[in-house]
């Protein structure tokens, strides 16, 4: 594999990659003018390039190319964010892994002029410590979640919630969870904790595993949900509402080549008053097909609630 890259992904990292590029373009357009601080931050930032994955039973490419030697490498997250039209007063890239942050240190030299911070650390500390400093009532931003796994914990959501202040996208891991639980619900105190600290309480339990009776004169016991990936997606999505003040309501999920749903693409905004236009914009860009441009603003007077 080539230093400048990291593989991961299928046709369903293009998906979202390209969802967030029309995003970050429509509030880029609309906060230039605005008298915000704006910054775009990318809490598992990578390399800031990604290497489309090869498939594992064919030693070929997922996708044809025009030119291979030309193509390899494709614009991760972060890449995408420093070339949008009208840039981010500031850009944060966090990631952990030090081979991987070596290399997306390279950035700041294709992007001299371009105010950015990187960060070798922990995402969820970053996040929570950079919520609770930061002055929200002249300071805007966007939030890109992309773990590799389950690495973010529900006390960051709830941080970046309260600062109202703070546009979410987020790809919720559908399959990893789904892999947790277990069938019979024997699932292991460690990986409990994980699924708590996760969603930020215990009561995931009761939801995906509901209990089953089999007789008046038997003990009702517990058994995993049948349609498990709807109820994972709405459990989490009632979360999300419960705490943002909008919420994309159908998140798109992303699937592998198996056609298996790996993610759950979902937005969230924190801001009261801009949330009804930002849903708009973000639901826009998710309903329409990829190759359609997706105007930033339907109403110039909507502008005013950012």
């Amino acid at each position: 594999m080539n230093s400048r890259g990291h593989t991961f992904g299928g046709p369903w990292t293009e998906q979202k990659l390209e969802y967030l590029r029309k995003y970050l373009h429509a509030y880029t357009t609309i906060m230039k003018d605005k008298n915000f601080h704006f910054a775009y931050i990318d809490a598992f930032a990578g390399t800031g390039y990604h290497e489309p994955k090869r498939d594992e039973n064919a030693d070929q490419m997922l996708f044809d190319f025009a030119s291979e030697e030309t193509q390899m490498f494709w614009d991760g997250s972060a890449r995408i964010a420093l070339q949008v039209k009208y840039p981010f007063k500031e850009y944060i890239f966090i990631e952990k892994d030090k081979n991987r942050f070596s290399k997306l240190e390279k950035l700041r030299n294709e992007f001299p002029n371009e105010q950015i911070e990187f960060s070798n650390s922990d995402a969820n500390d970053y996040l929570i410590n950079l919520c609770s400093e930061r002055n929200w009532n002249s300071d805007r931003a966007i939030v890109f979640l992309d773990p590799y796994g389950m690495q973010v914990e529900w006390k960051t959501i709830e941080a970046i919630a309260q600062t109202q202040a703070i546009d979410l996208w987020i790809l919720f891991p559908l399959g990893t969870v789904n892999r947790l639980l277990k069938k019979d619900g024997e699932i292991q105190p460690s990986l409990r904790a994980r699924l708590d600290s996760f969603f930020g309480e215990p009561d995931w339990r009761e939801v995906f595993y509901p209990l089953t009776e089999i007789s008046l004169t038997e003990e009702n016991y517990r058994q995993k949900t049948s349609d498990i990936f709807a109820e994972i997606g709405k459990y989490f999505m009632k979360r999300l509402q419960g705490i943002f003040a909008g919420v994309v309501d159908n998140p798109p999920a992303l699937y592998n080549s198996m056609n298996v749903p790996l993610y759950l693409l979902c937005f969230a905004v924190g801001n009261p008053r801009g949330a009804k236009i930002a849903l708009n914009i973000a639901q826009d860009i998710l309903l329409k097909p990829l190759r359609q441009e997706v105007s930033p603003v339907k109403q110039p007077e909507q502008l005013e609630l950012l």
